[in-house]
């Protein structure tokens, strides 16, 4: 008996194969029953596995025969490919392999650098070139840009600046500004920063507002020249805050313009920290504010003198060197470099001098300073030329000495000059040198603009009067006193001297401050 069957499997993966499986024989007695399984032909295909059983129930023992599947072959096959390494043109290299490549590289840049002389230790995390060739490329247009190596070592980070997305169209912003080309050196010197700045972002931004604190279009590249690191400063920080202050004390706001022209460095300045306490120091000194304003208006650089490290020391000079200390608003009132020069060994060296060729007193030296301090920093030369023209004249040297004390103003005028008056002293108006003595500011006037009118006025009205009536005086003043009966004394033994109120006048645009009466509180 014969009995066909056909089995169909769905999911020949989980079909458990061996290489070899008996047919399976069940035997009786005499009796044999052979089992056949058929499958479609085109099972195989589908499943890839055919197997016999063949049954024996006599001995109850079993054998089946399998026949090799193709999915087992294919199985074989897969497996054995997967252990052969892909040779493909579009295969990507590993993460790893693209890390020690990019160490490499580095490693390569580093050491050109080195045999350079640029050290390359801060440069770690900077995203640099790949390549030696692309860095050369940026060392040889910082060369030519006028950098050296040790430029480079100043600010190593430069090198992180691209010349085409970086370099050129900074450069070329600056250049249309108005910024030299021949002051580009210096520019990167001082601020290399730049650099590294968006011309859109950072850099047109801080040029609009400086050209809204009446900064005139034309000097905004000398501004620039001046004080480069002002690009780098934040719009409503210090730059706002130092200008209200100046303001606030009395510096014009038509002024400001000029005054940040001339001294840019202020728009970098804390107003807690430099500003503020300078001008209180000045003010303790004697020198009222808007004085201090208007000295400010005038030399905005004094702004730059250290407190602590040259103002306080110089005006102890000063006191050590027989300057009152009621004459110190004066004296930096006439000359503010005063309190910013080394100004002992300028003291020293002048006194010695000075005695030397004067004999004059130590404590007369002090006298001299304040009726003109800028005597620190007159020329040798020029004081002993002076000093030998008045003894020339005939005066003695007790005389002259004397004239210096009065009136130290003669050791720096134009000798030229000096003599001109000095003739006509002599032989137009005929006075004795005991005059010249008395008042020796007649160096100081001119002689066509003043002394000549007033000493033909004078000489026909049959005045007799001394040379400091005559001349100690202005041209509406001098009018009056040729009305007077009398000579007054007072008016004939004034000298003439600084005066302070003359900072101080009125101006027509004060009342435009809004930072007058609220800087103090804001700013303390």
């Amino acid at each position: 008996m014969k009995i066909r069957s056909c089995v169909g499997i769905t999911k020949p993966s989980l079909l458990l194969v061996h290489s070899e499986l008996p047919a399976l024989t069940f035997h009786k007695t005499k009796l044999t029953w052979t089992s056949t399984l058929r499958f479609p032909s085109n099972y195989e295909r589908t499943s890839g596995s055919v197997t016999r059983f063949h049954c024996s129930v006599a001995g109850r023992t079993g054998a089946s025969t399998s026949v090799s599947s193709s999915s087992s072959k294919s199985n074989t096959v897969h497996l054995s490919r997967k252990q052969v390494k892909p040779s493909s043109l579009y295969s990507r290299p590993s993460l790893s392999n693209m890390k020690k490549e990019r160490i490499a590289n580095r490693a390569k840049v580093y050491e050109f650098l080195r045999v350079l002389g640029i050290i390359p230790d801060e440069l770690d995390g900077l995203e640099l070139p790949v390549t030696v060739e692309v860095m050369q490329e940026r060392i040889d247009f910082l060369h030519k840009l006028g950098l050296t190596i040790e430029d480079i070592n100043n600010y190593p980070l430069v090198l992180g600046c691209s010349v085409k997305k970086n370099m050129i169209p900074v450069l070329d912003y600056l250049g249309k500004l108005g910024v030299r080309k021949s002051t580009f050196t210096e520019f990167l010197r001082r601020y290399p920063q730049v650099l590294h700045a968006s011309v859109v972002v950072d850099l047109a931004p801080v040029v609009k507002y400086l050209q809204g604190l009446d900064i005139k279009p034309n000097d905004i590249p000398r501004v620039l020249e001046k004080y480069p690191e002002v690009l780098g400063f934040k719009l409503e920080g210090t730059m706002s805050t130092s200008v209200a202050y100046l303001v606030g004390i009395g510096v014009s706001r038509r002024e400001v313009g000029g005054v940040l022209t001339k001294y840019p460095e202020i728009l970098g300045m804390r107003v807690g920290r430099v500003i503020k306490p300078f001008v209180e120091y000045l003010e303790g000194l004697g020198i009222p504010r808007l004085a201090i304003a208007r000295l400010i208006e005038k030399r905005p650089h004094i702004l730059g003198f250290g407190l602590e490290e040259r103002v306080k020391p110089n005006v102890a000079s000063l006191l050590e060197f027989n300057v009152r200390k009621a004459s110190l608003p004066s004296i930096v009132a006439q000359y503010p470099e005063i309190i910013g020069i080394d100004l002992k060994p300028k003291l020293l060296g002048q006194r010695s001098l000075i005695q030397s060729i004067i004999d004059l007193e130590p404590e007369d030296f002090g006298t001299v300073v304040e009726k003109m301090p800028q005597i620190v920093s007159l020329s040798n030369t020029s004081m002993v030329k002076h000093a030998d023209f008045l003894k020339g004249c005939g005066f003695s040297l007790q005389q002259v000495r004397s004239m210096v004390v009065e009136c130290p103003q003669i050791l720096a005028l134009n000798l030229d000059i000096m003599k001109l008056s000095f003739d006509y002293f002599q032989m137009e108006m005929q006075r004795p040198l005991d005059d010249l003595v008395a008042f020796p500011a007649f160096f100081t006037y001119g002689l066509e603009s003043t002394i000549k009118p007033r000493d033909k006025i004078v000489a026909k009205k049959c005045f007799k009067c001394s040379l400091s009536w005559l001349l100690n005086c202005s041209d509406e003043k001098f009018k009056e006193r040729l009305n007077y009966d009398t000579i007054e004394m007072e008016e004939m033994e004034t000298m003439p001297s600084f005066d302070m109120n003359s900072l101080m006048e009125p101006r027509s645009d004060e009342s435009d401050s809004d930072y007058e009466e609220d800087s103090d509180d804001e700013y303390a």
